[in-house]
């Protein structure tokens, strides 16, 4: 687990990448993900939109991930 003062200290675009490559493994695919590019010094990730049956692969594989 990282700790809480750790991910201050993220790079948005190492954080998009990993998490595109972890979904790209459990089979799903973000096609909006994005570094927010218009908040810099918050380094967010956008994660967009996606469709209704992705959000479900989504949900289903964080909850297997959580029994694991």
């Amino acid at each position: 687990m990282v700790a809480a003062h750790d991910l201050q200290d993220v790079d948005p675009f190492a954080a998009t990448e990993s998490l595109r490559t972890a979904l790209s493994q459990a089979g799903i695919v973000l096609p909006s993900l994005a570094v927010d590019a218009g908040s810099p010094t918050l380094r967010l990730v956008d994660l967009g939109r996606v469709r209704a049956d992705v959000a479900v692969r989504l949900a289903e594989a964080l909850r297997r991930a959580g029994q694991g």
